[in-house]
């Protein structure tokens, strides 16, 4: 599985709302800022994650945007759903299909891929926002980008 920049720059954003957002709300300019990413792919990365629930917008001159719920309470799963969509790599018919697929009944590689895709959503959906919050903290406490080809501010 290969994420896009989407899930991958999506979730330093969520990162960073998540650390900076805990006093007031955080724009888009500084998170852009902090992580290296351009302002408006930005933009439309937190319109998804504000279509998801998991982030709110504060308006007027003090606004911003802020978690819609506590860290604690979003795993990387849910971020990562909100921006990519499905997170399997395989989508088997035999699944997912009422006919199934035409090798369904000789086929064992379908159970390869049920265990790889439950293996993946039990990873995502099991590391909260929270806890990569403190691990930012640990590896990089004065904030910024998390990732090595970033250019720190």
């Amino acid at each position: 599985m290969k994420l896009s920049t989407k899930g991958r720059y999506g979730l330093r954003a969520m990162i960073d709302l998540a650390r900076y957002s805990e006093d007031e709300p955080v724009s888009i300019s500084s998170i852009a800022s902090r992580q290296a990413i351009s302002e408006r792919y930005l933009e439309q990365l937190v319109a998804l994650l504000k279509k998801a629930g998991l982030v709110s917008s504060i308006r007027g001159a003090q606004g911003g945007y802020v978690l819609a719920k506590e860290a604690s309470e979003i795993s990387v799963g849910d971020v990562l759903r909100a921006l990519e969509g499905s997170l399997e790599p395989v989508k088997c018919a035999a699944f997912y299909s009422e006919e199934g697929c035409l090798a369904a009944g000789g086929c064992v590689t379908k159970y390869v891929w049920q265990k790889i895709n439950d293996s993946i959503n039990d990873t995502v959906d099991h590391i909260m926002l929270d806890e990569l919050v403190e691990e930012s903290k640990k590896v990089n406490p004065a904030g910024g980008c998390e990732e090595p080809q970033c250019s720190q501010p």
